[in-house]
C-alpha cells in the first residue's frame, strides 16, 4: 500500500512538473543545435543556469519583443573614421576686427549666438584707436588740412572771378588741389574720430560672438563666426593615403538623416593622418562647429554577411557584443558576434551567427537586462 503510494505522488508530480524545453530550429555558427538542452525551470522572466533567457509571450508584448528571419549577403565594406564639424568656406564665413578698436552696436545692436543674419547686414561698429602721440599727430594734421581747404576755397574762388584774365589751367590745377585736400580732410577725419562698419561675409546663423558694448579689441581678433545651418564640412582623418579614391558613399554615426559628399582628401600629413573633406547637407544639420563626429565610409569592395538593424546589437557581462537568437516560444539565447557599422542604422553581422536564425531586432537591451 505505502509503495503504491509513492507511485502515484512521483506520477502527479511529473505531471504538474513543466520545463520550457525549446522549439527546434535554432544554431549555432558551426551548426550545432542550441535548443538541445533547456536545463532550467522557470515560469516568468529569468534568465537560466545555461545563459538563456525565459520571456513569457505576455513580457514579450510588453516588451516590444520583434523578431526576423536572418540571410547571409554581400555588403560594402565599411571604415569607421573620426572627424569634426567645420565652417564651410563658401556657405559661412568669419569675421576679424581689421585694427585695433572699440566696439559699437549697429543699427540693430550686436547680434548674439544663434541669430539669423543676411550678407551684407551691419553686425557693429569699430572705432579705432591709437596712442596718445598718434592721435595728437592726427588732430594736428587735420587742422592743417582744414586750415589748407580754407585758403584754397579762397583761391579757387578769386581765380574764378578772374576768369578769361588768369589761363584757364591755373584755374583747373587750382580746383584740383582743392578736391585733394578735401578728401585727404576726410580720410583723417575718418580715422580720428569715425567708426569702421562691420558687415556679414555670408547669410547664416551666428554660431559664435565675442564682442561686448564698448570692447576693446585687438587687429585680426575673431570677433563673429557665420555658418549654414543647412551646408557644413565635415572633416575626417585617415592614415591611407589612398582611401578617399576608394569611398563610394559616406554618413554621419549619430546623425542618420545628413547626406555626405566627398570633396576630396589631403596630402599633408595633420598630426599623423591625412584630411579627408565631406560636405554634409541637410534639412537641419544639428552639427556644432568643432563638434566630434564618427563617419561611416562605404567603400567599393563587399564583405559577407548578415545585416541587421543596429538596435539588434546588446553587450553581455564580458563586454562582448551579442544577438539574442530565438530559440523557442519563450526562450532566448545570446551568441557573441563580430559586427561592423554599416551605415547609422545598419550593422553588418561578419561572424558568429549563421543564417536562417530567427534574430531579435526589437527590445533586445530588454531582454539584455534580464538577471
Amino acid at each position: 500500500m505505502l509503495t503504491k503510494q509513492r507511485l502515484l505522488a512521483g506520477l502527479c508530480a511529473a505531471l504538474f512538473t513543466t520545463s520550457p524545453i525549446a522549439g527546434p530550429g535554432a544554431h549555432g555558427p558551426n551548426g550545432e543545435h542550441l535548443d538541445d538542452k533547456a536545463s532550467a525551470t522557470a515560469g516568468g522572466l529569468a534568465r537560466l543556469p545555461d545563459g538563456s533567457v525565459n520571456v513569457p509571450k505576455p513580457a514579450q508584448r510588453r516588451m516590444g519583443v520583434r523578431t526576423l528571419m536572418v540571410k547571409e549577403g554581400e555588403f560594402a565594406r565599411t571604415v569607421v573614421l573620426n572627424g569634426r564639424a567645420a565652417i564651410d568656406p563658401n556657405a559661412g564665413g568669419r569675421v576679424q576686427a581689421p585694427f585695433a578698436g572699440q566696439i559699437a552696436p549697429g543699427p540693430s545692436g550686436l547680434p548674439v549666438a544663434g541669430q539669423r543674419v543676411t550678407k551684407g547686414q551691419v553686425l557693429a561698429r569699430l572705432r579705432p584707436l591709437g596712442s596718445a602721440i598718434e592721435r595728437g599727430n592726427q588732430a594736428a594734421q587735420l587742422a592743417e588740412l582744414r586750415a589748407n581747404r580754407d585758403l584754397l576755397v579762397k583761391r579757387v574762388k578769386r581765380l574764378e572771378s578772374l576768369e578769361g584774365v588768369v589761363p584757364a589751367r591755373e584755374v583747373e590745377a587750382a580746383r584740383a588741389e582743392l578736391l585733394a585736400t578735401i578728401g585727404r580732410e576726410r580720410a583723417v577725419a575718418q580715422s580720428v574720430g569715425g567708426m569702421e562698419t562691420i558687415v556679414a561675409p555670408a547669410s547664416g546663423v551666428i554660431a559664435s560672438a565675442s564682442v561686448l558694448n564698448g570692447q576693446m579689441v585687438e587687429s585680426r581678433e575673431v570677433l563673429f563666426e557665420i555658418v549654414d545651418p543647412q551646408q557644413m564640412l565635415v572633416e575626417a582623418l585617415s592614415t591611407d593615403a589612398s582611401l578617399a579614391r576608394r569611398i563610394s558613399a559616406a554618413t554621419l554615426q549619430d546623425v542618420p538623416d545628413v547626406e555626405l559628399t566627398l570633396l576630396g582628401g589631403g596630402r599633408s600629413l595633420r598630426d599623423g593622418a591625412l584630411p579627408l573633406n565631406f560636405r554634409a547637407r541637410g534639412a537641419t544639420l544639428d552639427l556644432a562647429v568643432g563638434q566630434p563626429v564618427t563617419v561611416l565610409a562605404r567603400l567599393d569592395t563587399t564583405v559577407k554577411g548578415i545585416a541587421l538593424p543596429a538596435a539588434a546589437l546588446a553587450r553581455n557581462p564580458a563586454n562582448e557584443t551579442v544577438v539574442w537568437i530565438k530559440s523557442g516560444a519563450q526562450r532566448f539565447i545570446a551568441l557573441p558576434v563580430e559586427a561592423t557599422a554599416l551605415d547609422a542604422r545598419t550593422v553588418i553581422v561578419t561572424k558568429g551567427l549563421s543564417p536562417d536564425n530567427r534574430v531579435v531586432v526589437s527590445g533586445a537591451s530588454l531582454i539584455n537586462q534580464i538577471r
